[in-house]
């Protein structure tokens, strides 16, 4: 087998990424609050419960979205002992996610034809095809280019990538000689790989298990298989029991994100058309035009079959009945990976069919423009970047003066600052998908202040409160930017009054609000309110509280916060702090512990009983986190018994 498709593959992928990605980390949509995602975890440690000060009046950031590629991301700087610095790390891990699909596909179509000497050029279409899908990041498609790569969707790509080693590693485990071996001990690569999926972004996991349902459904001995299968599943799922056992039990901490919707519209398309015929192409000619591929595609046709009909139930059933959490638009996303893997197959039986007549590589190359042109009425595949779609930080920080907004934030009296909008247009519109940045998500590093807003749609409570003015358990069913410049805490900027949003404005100690230019005429609240002061810093309007809020508690050498004697000592009511409310925290007073319940801001609150002394808050794991955290370690021990024990 020639590894020279696998040199052009890679090739291209790399000159795309050298012009697209550049040298430097990306500030386009998502890419900044990634980012400070990755400094929460350089910061606070691993654990998927640290609390997060920086947005949102704090929340356990990784406990509620998932934290696998920024493991992955920290490790490149833990492992290099801080010679590859945060920011080098996540754009590393940024090329390696572009790039990983399509080398997880090649190896499987390749697997797939492995009986052909010309396996690499039959893998070559289907591979190129899953490098550069465009998709549709609210449609089914969100870990394509320019969801995955382009947003910065970079977790659901990596997730994205691990399906066809998944695929690849139960097709090893049933296709053995040996018939009663087949299918005899699940691979241990197959538990690492769901757990990784899972860990990494959970909504590919159905497609996972029907890949595991698949493979058992056509294993030689499907009941010992599916023995097998099922005791993998569970090894798998303790593994990540540290982080997704907590986030069950905790799920009321959190706010669904349901915002996209999933559609057929990219299979009405030519592109589409042609993805799904190349899908039957693979079920009806592969086991006779491609030696050894029967078993390969056989499986894929019943994953495929199997995932259709988990997103069409989640569509039709499960979201109706208001359970978001598992969004038909994102498992979608899982099952188009299958596909795309069908449809990889049925490239390369017609590969394998023109071969016949011409040699393997004209006939991979032609099949391969075919595919192209097919996806031009559509824009169906990213083929080569515009480098103005693609732009750095170190270009959105020049030309929105970062620098100077960092500045005028740090004078600003001690407190957080209120973005009025997620992010920052990067062009003149009124549209609110037009190209826009979050870079603001940057601000709690970039300015050392915490902030509320400035980030992309978020799951918090407090940011429910600021989206649409409660802190329900309702999903969140709008994008942040569908309401940049139009309202805040679920009233239009116009109608906002200055008593209601000082209010709000003391419980969650807000001392600087920063809007764009564009909102000026619309903030009455600031703008003829006299207890803010109006700093003008192209293109952003900042305004400075004249009177400081509440003194944010004071952070201590052990991690715990304390509230002045001064601040505790007004009555035996209950007495907001200022912290976003979290199971997790817990107040007392000269050792004895103080009640605490959550407010109608979505904050903290102590029974401050009237006594003396400064009240302090720990915020530490409990219970569930700590026995979750057991059942990994010991899942993890028990698989390295069991690996040791098989050599």
């Amino acid at each position: 087998m020639t590894w020279l498709p696998a040199f052009l593959l890679l090739a291209y992928g790399v000159a795309f990424a050298a012009r697209a990605l550049g040298a430097g980390p990306l500030a386009f949509d998502d890419h900044p609050g990634q980012l400070a995602r990755l400094w929460h975890v350089m910061r606070e440690g691993p654990a998927p419960w640290a609390w997060n000060d920086g947005w949102w009046a704090g929340y356990p950031e990784l406990q509620f979205y998932p934290p696998g590629w920024f493991y992955v991301a920290a490790a490149l700087t833990w492992l290099t002992f801080g010679l590859l610095p945060v920011p080098a790390s996540y754009h590393a891990l940024v090329w390696i996610t572009y790039l990983a699909p399509a080398v997880t596909a090649f190896l499987f179509l390749c697997h797939l034809f492995r009986e052909r000497a010309d396996a690499s050029w039959l893998a070559l279409p289907g591979a190129f095809v899953v490098l550069t899908l465009t998709g549709d990041p609210a449609g089914g498609t969100a870990s394509a280019v320019e969801g995955g790569v382009r947003i910065g969707m970079v977790g659901a790509r990596l997730a994205w990538a691990l399906l066809p080693l998944i695929a690849l590693a139960l097709a090893r485990w049933i296709g053995r000689d040996d018939r009663a071996a087949a299918g005899a001990r699940f691979p241990f690569s197959a538990i690492f790989l769901i757990a990784a999926v899972i860990l990494t972004h959970p909504t590919h996991a159905p497609a996972a298990l029907v890949l595991v349902v698949a493979a058992v459904s056509l294993a030689p001995v499907p009941r010992r298989a599916l023995t097998g299968a099922a005791v993998g599943v569970l090894v798998a799922l303790a593994l990540v029991a540290f982080w997704l056992v907590p986030l069950v039990w905790r799920l009321e901490e959190t706010r669904a994100l349901a915002w996209g919707r999933w559609s057929l519209a990219p299979f009405a398309t030519p592109f589409g058309a042609v993805v799904i015929a190349l899908a039957i192409v693979a079920v009806s000619r592969g086991s006779r035009a491609v030696s050894g591929a029967r078993s390969g595609t056989r499986t894929l046709v019943y994953a495929l079959g199997y995932a259709v009909i988990v997103v069409a139930v989640d569509a039709v059933l499960v979201e109706p009945l208001g359970i978001r959490f598992l969004p038909a638009d994102r498992v979608a996303d899982g099952a188009w990976m299958i596909l795309l893997l069908a449809a990889g197959a049925g490239a390369g039986v017609v590969v394998s069919l023109a071969a016949r007549r011409a040699p393997a590589m004209p006939a991979a190359l032609a099949v391969v423009g075919a595919l192209i042109v097919f996806s031009i009425p559509g824009n169906a595949l990213t083929l080569w970047p515009r480098r103005a779609d693609w732009p750095s930080h170190a270009s959105i920080a020049r030309g929105l003066r970062l620098d100077d907004l960092a500045r005028t934030l740090r004078a600003a009296p001690p407190g957080r600052a209120l973005f009025i909008r997620s992010g920052v247009p990067l062009v003149f519109g009124t549209e609110w998908y037009r190209p826009h940045t979050h870079v603001t998500a940057l601000t709690p590093v970039l300015a050392g202040r915490e902030i509320v807003g400035g980030t992309f749609t978020h799951p918090s409570p407090v940011a429910a409160l600021v989206y649409r003015g409660d802190v329900s358990r309702a999903p969140i069913t709008r994008l942040a930017e569908q309401i940049d410049g139009v309202s805040i805490l679920g009233r239009p900027l116009e109608q906002l009054d200055a008593a209601t949003f000082a209010a709000f404005a003391s419980r969650l100690r807000i001392s600087a609000v920063v809007a764009i230019e564009d909102d000026a005429a619309r903030l009455p609240f600031l703008t003829d309110n006299p207890r803010y002061r109006r700093v003008t810093v192209p293109p952003f309007l900042v305004f400075v509280a004249t009177e400081p809020p509440p003194a944010p508690p004071r952070r201590l050498a052990d991690g715990s916060r304390e509230i002045s004697d001064a601040a505790t000592r007004t009555s035996d009511a209950w007495m907001a702090t200022g912290i976003a409310y979290f199971p997790l925290w817990r107040a007392e007073r000269g050792g004895q512990p103080l009640s605490t319940r959550r407010g109608t801001f979505g904050d903290l609150e102590v029974k401050a009983d009237g006594g003396s002394g400064a009240l302090r808050l720990v915020y530490a794991p409990g219970a569930i986190e700590i026995g979750a955290s057991v059942i990994s370690i010991v899942a993890l021990a028990g698989l390295a018994a069991a690996a040791a024990m098989r050599r």
